[in-house]
């Protein structure tokens, strides 16, 4: 299987959401159940029910984290020096050639992509467009409204 990319904060990101699921989530629920036992029958018992639901949930985004983790290549975006070349981990200042409007994005994994905190991921349409492309080159962008020129005005890493 590939492993999938992933900047060191994103997989610290994830690492601290595992521990939280791990030492606070799940002891609560455990609780939650072993309080809702106490209260006799469990047929009829809706504390009981939505609590062995919501320990579920968790146990199933507990054993997802792991696996997400334990198939991705973190990469340090810090140590990145690829000659001004836009790379996965890269941060990039664009300009619209057609409207002037300035975006900045970084091109992160899929696990950790959002587009309202700038991070796009290495596999969508813009970044595939920007991969390997320099400072001052023209990156075209086929959007669903046609075709959109991007000049790079800035490329950093870290």
């Amino acid at each position: 299987m590939n492993k999938a990319p992933i900047t060191m904060h994103g997989a610290e990101r994830l690492r601290h959401e595992l521990h939280e699921l791990k030492t606070v989530a799940r002891p609560r629920v455990i609780n939650a159940i072993a309080e809702a036992r106490a209260h006799g029958d469990l047929k009829e018992n809706a504390e009981y029910a939505a609590a062995r639901e919501q320990q579920g949930f968790i146990e199933g985004r507990i054993a997802e984290l792991e696996s997400l983790l334990g198939n991705a290549q973190v990469v340090d975006v810090s140590s990145l020096d690829a000659g001004g070349k836009v790379v996965f981990g890269a941060t990039v200042d664009l300009a619209n050639e057609d409207t002037g409007d300035e975006v900045t994005y970084q091109i992160v994994g899929d696990l950790e992509a959002d587009i309202k905190q700038g991070k796009i991921s290495i596999s969508s349409p813009v970044a595939r467009a920007l991969i390997g492309r320099e400072e001052g080159d023209i990156a075209e962008v086929r959007a669903p409204g046609g075709l959109v020129a991007y000049e790079i005005i800035a490329v950093r890493y870290g």
